[in-house]
C-alpha cells in the first residue's frame, strides 16, 4: 500500500517551487496538478481530487496546439473521479467533452478513440443504459479489430465487455456468443496455459450455467482448473474457487457426491488461507450442507451449518445480517428433522436481526414470520 500522505507532502513541495518559478498558465504547473489530483483520489479525497485535475485542465484549454489537446485526458481523469463518487452523469459529461476533443483531432479509427468509446460504454453499462452501452462498445470493437498487432488483440476485451452487457440484459444466448469471439482471440494469440484463457474459459463456463447448460458448464469449469493445477500451488485460493464452481455445477447436475468432493477441497484450502480469506470456508461449510440436504441427510447439513455459524460468530458483530443467514439455515434444518422447538429458537433469532437491519433486508424476516406460522401450525 502507497503511503499517501507523504507521498501527498512531496507533490506539494514540488508545486509550490513551480508555483514560485512559472507563470500561472505555465504546462508544467498541470503535472503536479495531476499528480496531486491523482494522490487525493487515492485517498477518497474525490473532492479535492477534482479541484486539482480541473486546475489542470483550465490550463491546457488555453494551450496553444496541440498541447491544448491535453484537455481530453483532463477530462478522462476528472470522469474517474466522478465514477469513484457514483456520479455516472457527470463522469459521462466529462468522457463525452474528452471524446469530442479526440474526434476532431484524430483519424476515426484511431486507437484513442477506441479507448474513449469503451469508457463512454462502460458509464452507459453503470447506469443501466444497455443499449447505449453496446453501442459504444461495438464501436470500440470495430476500431480495434482493424489496428496492427498486438493492439487488434483489444478486440477480444470489446467482446468480453459486450458479453457482460448482454448478460445483464438477460441475454445469455449473446453473451455466449461474444465470450466466444474473445476466446477465439485468445486461443489464437496466447499460450494453451495462459491465465486469460482461464479467464475466458470461466466466462463462458458461467453463461452456460446461466442457460441451464450444465454439462457444457463443467466442461469449461474443468479446463479452467487444469490451467490453475498446472500454473498454482496446491493451496492457492484461486483453486478453491475453482473447485467451489465445479461443485456448484454438479450439485445442479444432481452429482451430489462429486459436489461434495469439490466443496470440500475448496473448503480445506479457505481454512489453511491467512485471514480474511480463510472466512470462506463459512461458505464452503454452507455450501456443503445445501448438497447435503438435497440428498435427504439433514444431521449432515446441520452440522455443517453449525461450522460456518461458528466462524461467522466469531468473526462478525452480534447483529451482522449473516448471522440471521446462518441462524435461519440452522432453523430451517431442524424444521426438516422435526425438532420445532429449536427450529422456533432459530428462527426467531433471525428476526430478531433482520429487524433491525436496513429496509432492503427485512424481507428475509418476513419469511421467518412465516415459517415460525408454519411450526406453531404444525405442532
Amino acid at each position: 500500500m502507497g503511503n499517501h500522505s507523504k507521498a501527498l507532502e512531496f507533490h506539494e513541495k514540488a508545486l509550490k517551487i513551480h508555483e514560485q518559478a512559472l507563470p500561472q498558465g505555465h504546462p508544467q504547473l498541470t503535472s503536479s496538478y495531476n499528480n496531486i489530483a491523482a494522490v487525493h483520489n487515492n485517498m477518497g479525497n474525490h473532492p479535492k481530487a477534482l479541484e486539482f485535475y480541473e486546475k489542470s485542465c483550465k490550463i491546457w484549454e488555453t494551450a496553444p496546439p496541440p498541447m491544448n489537446l491535453n484537455s481530453a485526458n483532463s477530462y478522462d481523469n476528472i470522469a474517474v473521479v466522478y465514477n469513484n463518487m457514483g456520479n455516472h452523469s457527470k463522469a459521462l459529461e466529462s468522457y463525452e467533452k474528452a471524446l469530442k476533443i479526440h474526434e476532431q483531432a484524430l483519424p476515426q479509427d484511431h486507437p484513442q478513440l477506441a479507448i474513449s468509446y469503451n469508457n463512454i460504454a462502460a458509464v452507459h453499462n453503470n447506469m443501466g443504459n444497455h443499449p447505449k452501452a453496446l453501442e459504444f462498445y461495438e464501436k470500440s470493437c470495430k476500431i480495434w479489430e482493424t489496428t496492427p498487432p498486438p493492439m487488434n488483440l483489444n478486440s477480444a476485451n470489446s467482446y468480453d465487455n459486450i458479453a457482460v452487457v448482454y448478460n445483464n440484459m438477460g441475454n445469455h444466448s449473446k453473451a455466449l456468443e461474444s465470450y466466444e469471439k474473445a476466446l477465439k482471440i485468445h486461443e489464437q494469440a496466447l499460450p494453451q496455459d495462459h491465465p486469460q484463457l482461464a479467464i475466458s474459459y470461466s466466462n463462458i463456463a458461467a453463461v452456460h450455467n446461466n442457460m441451464g447448460n450444465h454439462s457444457k458448464s463443467l466442461e469449461f469449469n474443468e479446463k479452467v482448473l487444469k490451467i490453475h493445477e498446472q500454473a498454482l500451488p496446491q493451496d492457492h485460493p484461486q483453486l478453491a474457487i475453482s473447485y467451489n464452481n465445479i461443485a456448484a455445477v454438479h450439485n445442479n447436475m444432481g452429482n451430489h457426491p462429486k459436489a461434495l468432493e469439490f466443496y470440500e477441497k475448496s473448503c480445506k484450502i479457505w481454512e489453511t488461507a491467512p485471514l480474511p480469506l480463510n472466512l470462506n470456508s463459512a461458505n464452503s461449510y454452507d455450501n456443503i450442507a445445501v448438497v447435503y440436504n438435497n440428498m435427504g441427510n439433514h444431521s449432515k447439513a446441520l452440522e455443517s451449518y453449525e461450522k460456518a455459524f461458528k466462524i461467522h460468530e466469531q468473526a462478525l458483530p452480534q447483529d451482522h445480517p449473516q448471522l440471521a443467514t446462518s441462524y435461519y439455515n440452522i432453523a430451517a434444518v431442524h424444521s426438516n428433522m422435526g425438532n420445532d422447538s429449536k427450529a422456533l429458537e432459530f428462527y426467531e433469532k433471525a428476526c430478531k436481526i433482520w429487524k433491525i437491519v436496513p429496509p432492503s433486508m427485512n424481507l428475509n424476516s418476513a419469511s421467518s414470520y412465516d415459517n415460525i406460522g408454519r411450526v406453531y401450525n404444525n405442532k
